[in-house]
């Protein structure tokens, strides 16, 4: 027999268990048994939110042999370690910026009054992978591009000093068992929780009982993520032989300060303190600190075609293109066994938006690493895009999840391998 429940007292404890999704990025796992480990696979997505002057990075000839475009040129030494991907886009999703909240999720109209979002590639396979690593996943940056299972932003962080500081940086032992406590404190909560939603099992409805177990299954994945979180404060940090991180004070230094991030990037792949991250590139309001440059970043993304503003916004995204190429040239030349770190971490860069001009279709496009062949231009068609989301299935099976659909895929890119 179903009886009525006060939506108050339902939502005041699932209230606790929805907030705890958010600890996700300090509840990580200890290593598995040296006879369970698998090959560590990882993935890193980059957006850059205001995209890219398309004939500077997009070639014009598909497949291997085309030639390299200016932004690509100082990429020339690791050709055959990226893949060049134009004509996707994930249909529906519009609103020019707005769609960045859409990037790694697919779901459609983000620029809505009613818009829902969906989860993140990153999220879903830190639901299946994250508990290997101390942390889940990072995120990192300006803007959030991580989103939860119940369509919620996940916070990024936009200093790389504190980034460094939490994977690094041991606290006192006072700091520690304060931490440890809290940690006690929220197992204790949960496990209140779930006595309450065991109880209410045998009052409710069928169709409220399978929405009680949908929320006893986030409580009990809270509660190990607690519990291994606890173990892992148990641990010593990685050491690396670096110095502490500075923020950068002066905000137009753009592209020293996206340096400092893909630097806590990369020192997070070589400790195997996380497999997934996730890094937005904003920066809209700055004038960069380049010779050359004189203007405000966003302005030049709306250039009008006029020569100047394009000179000037080539200088900086040729820069931006130039680091990720100093990024996934670590990441080869560093040995991880019999392969290298690259070989086993995909790193996803790419836009929301075609250009600086709001067009949501026909999406810039860079896959590096990760095991696929590479080395081409996969061209897609122009006026009927390739679904975005295709690629995304095909990244998630390659971190070992059994996945087959995901938002508008209607496949895997079967052209990647």
């Amino acid at each position: 027999m179903s009886m009525r429940l006060p939506r108050r007292t339902f939502l005041r404890g699932a209230g606790v268990a929805l907030a705890l999704p958010a600890l996700e990025c300090m509840t990580p796992a200890f290593a598995a048994p040296e006879s369970e480990r698998r090959e560590p696979r990882r993935m890193v997505a980059i957006n850059f939110e205001l995209s890219f002057h398309p004939p500077n990075l997009i070639p014009e000839q598909a497949g291997s042999d085309y030639a390299l475009t200016p932004y690509l040129k100082p990429l020339e030494d690791l050709r055959r370690d990226f893949t060049i991907i134009s004509g996707t886009s994930h249909p529906e999703v519009d609103g020019g910026h707005a769609a960045s909240k859409s990037w790694l999720t697919g779901a459609p109209h983000p620029g809505a009054a009613n818009f829902r979002n969906s989860i993140s590639i990153d999220q879903l396979a830190a639901k299946q992978i994250g508990l290997e690593t101390r942390f889940a996943y990072l995120n990192l940056g300006g803007g959030g591009l991580s989103v939860s299972a119940n369509g919620v932003q996940v916070p990024a962080n936009p200093f790389p000093s504190s980034l460094f500081e939490a994977l690094f940086l041991d606290g006192r032992p006072d700091e520690k068992a304060r931490q440890i406590e809290r940690l006690r404190e929220g197992q204790s909560v949960l496990d209140t929780v779930l006595d309450g939603a065991r109880r209410m099992q045998s009052r409710v409805s069928p169709q409220d009982r399978q929405k009680l177990e949908e929320y006893l299954t986030s409580v009990r994945e809270a509660e190990q993520q607690l519990q291994k979180a606890e173990q892992w404060r148990h641990k010593p940090k990685p050491k690396v032989d670096v110095e502490p991180l500075q923020d950068i004070r002066d905000g137009n230094d753009i592209i020293n300060r996206a340096r400092q991030f893909y630097d806590v990037m990369y020192l997070a792949i070589l400790t195997d303190s996380t497999r997934l991250m996730t890094f937005s590139v904003g920066d809209s309001n700055a004038v960069a600190t380049l010779p050359g440059v004189s203007m405000n970043y966003h302005d030049l993304s709306h250039h009008g075609q006029e020569p100047e503003k394009l000179k000037q916004l080539g200088i900086i995204e040729s820069e931006h293109v130039k680091v990720f190429g100093e990024f996934i040239r670590r990441l080869k030349e560093a040995k991880e066994g019999e392969a290298n770190l690259l070989d086993r971490t995909m790193v996803l860069m790419g836009s929301h938006m075609h250009s600086g001009g709001h067009d949501n279709r026909n999406l810039p496009i860079v896959l590096a690493g990760g095991g696929f062949q590479h080395g081409r231009h996969l061209a897609f068609d122009r006026n009927n895009n390739y679904p975005l989301a295709n690629l995304y299935v095909t990244m998630l099976q390659q971190l070992g999840l059994e996945v087959d659909r995901f938002a508008s895929s209607t496949g895997t890119m079967s052209e990647l391998a």
